[in-house]
């Protein structure tokens, strides 16, 4: 993935203010409903929203700009402290920066290969097995029996945690929880899965999936995949109900009319009734986030929008108005 300074277009010493200016400029701009005929606008838009959750985060900002975590917000592997391989330089299996060896274990003991390394025994550089198998869990010493070949990134691969269990997070969509999706992750294993996004599911929750975690001597252990709601240009979030802002002309909120609104299902029409004062909320029954006991409530607040240019008719209108029908809404 890109930088998400660059993804979002802002400045390394930009303010959180700008960041979430430009975020919502650009996730008006890249909505996928707003480009339905455009098939890469998803993957953009998620690329946008994934920036986010990094830049848009004081924590995780401050994890990406001193290199603890990767462009996808995932923790960065820096080696072994003090560890030579092979005679090379310190910090890395092999010494080299970003690139791939290929590490299989036999009969005939270790042995890595690739990215210009030399193949060695079990007991060279200090004990690859042995550091291994405190990395796994005794993993690479069952892998022996089976001279299976694993690969390991240098630099920004994931170790294995303490515990067998590992993590992974997963950017959805508010239309994702309203109608339910299936969404793929990859895992600290390398491993691509798919993941059934629940209906109604809440912000932070954790789906569990038996089973895709590291091996282990006790069998493998289970992948923890948070979700992470990414915020909606449209809509915001109360609970199961929804706000939106519904922009109306002056004349729409004086003489009444029917508008368009948007909905996680699609458009419908809400009457204003005349004389209609901007901030007036409305309640649109069972049309906010679904929910255990049933959906919520999408609550419209008017907003009336003036036109852009002035109007030498509506200017004269309005200062008859102050003259002969004066009136004080701050009163009180």
């Amino acid at each position: 993935m890109r930088d998400p300074y660059e993804v979002l277009g802002v400045a390394r010493t930009a303010d959180a203010s700008a960041i979430k200016s430009a975020y919502r400029k650009l996730a008006k701009k890249l909505h996928p409903d707003a480009n339905k005929n455009d098939p890469k606008s998803a993957t953009r838009f998620a690329e946008l929203n994934s920036a986010y959750e990094i830049l848009g985060d004081e924590t995780k900002r401050k994890q990406f700009d001193n290199g603890e975590i990767d462009a996808e917000g995932k923790p960065k592997f820096q080696g072994f402290e003090g560890f030579a391989a092979g005679g090379g330089p310190r910090g890395g299996f092999g010494g080299q920066q970003g690139g791939f060896e290929s590490f299989s274990f036999g009969p005939e003991g270790f042995r890595r290969s690739g990215g210009g390394g030399r193949a060695g025994g079990a007991g060279r550089a200090g004990g690859f097995e042995d550091i291994l198998k405190d990395m796994f869990g005794g993993f690479a010493g069952g892998a022996a029996r089976g001279g299976q070949t694993f690969e390991y990134e240098d630099i920004g691969a994931h170790a294995a945690p303490p515990r067998h269990d590992i993590n992974a997070a997963i950017s959805v969509s508010l239309a994702d929880i309203a109608q339910g999706a299936r969404k793929r992750v990859r895992l600290p294993t390398g491993k691509e899965v798919e993941v059934k996004i629940p209906v109604g599911v809440a912000d932070g929750q954790q789906i569990r999936l038996k089973g895709q975690g590291f091996a282990g001597p006790g069998g493998a252990g289970d992948a923890l995949i948070t979700i992470n709601i990414a915020p909606d240009p449209v809509f915001k979030r109360e609970g199961d109900n929804l706000r939106i802002e519904v922009p109306v002309t002056l004349y729409e909120a004086v003489l009444g009319d029917k508008v368009r609104v948007e909905t996680l299902t699609g458009a419908v029409s809400l009457a204003i009734p005349p004389g209609t004062s901007s901030g007036r909320v409305f309640r649109l029954k069972g049309k906010g986030m679904p929910g255990k006991r049933g959906a919520g409530d999408l609550l419209a607040t008017i907003r009336i929008v003036l036109p852009e240019k002035g109007d030498e008719a509506l200017d004269e209108l309005m200062r008859k108005w102050r003259d002969e029908k004066p009136y004080d809404p701050r009163k009180g």
